[in-house]
């Protein structure tokens, strides 16, 4: 499924859980996954680690062919710039990067300075 998300993708969500400290990532990547219940933890099949995931409310109704439901998972991989601050993502981010900041139910994240360019850029003031 595409991880470039539109609020009307996700009008069932009800909360996001967190399982780590998002306070340190300048990004997460988000992507629609496809599970089997509404609530709970989601199974994790990539690479690299689970961040969060979205428990959706009552009134969401699975796909009729496969009887699954989409909910958005947050996640990191492991050439992402947490873990690997000099890589391939120093600057700019991958194209299903938000701002774990901006991440709220029924609300796609969105792209900050901080996300796109790292704590550093971001930080940074301007010299005159």
């Amino acid at each position: 499924m595409s991880s470039l998300l539109t609020d009307g993708d996700l009008t069932h969500e009800a909360h996001v859980v967190w399982l780590e400290d998002t306070e340190h990532l300048d990004y997460v990547r988000q992507a629609l996954d496809k599970t089997p219940r509404r609530r709970s933890r989601p199974r994790y099949a990539r690479d690299g680690r689970m961040i969060g995931y979205v428990e959706l409310d009552a009134t969401a109704e699975a796909d009729p062919d496969s009887g699954l439901y989409r909910r958005r998972v947050f996640f990191l991989l492991p050439h992402d710039r947490d873990s690997d601050p000099d890589g391939v993502y120093r600057q700019g981010a991958p194209g299903e990067a938000v701002d774990p900041r901006t991440i709220q139910p029924n609300k796609a994240g969105e792209k900050t300075p901080r996300s796109q360019r790292g704590t550093a850029t971001a930080s940074a003031t301007p010299q005159p």
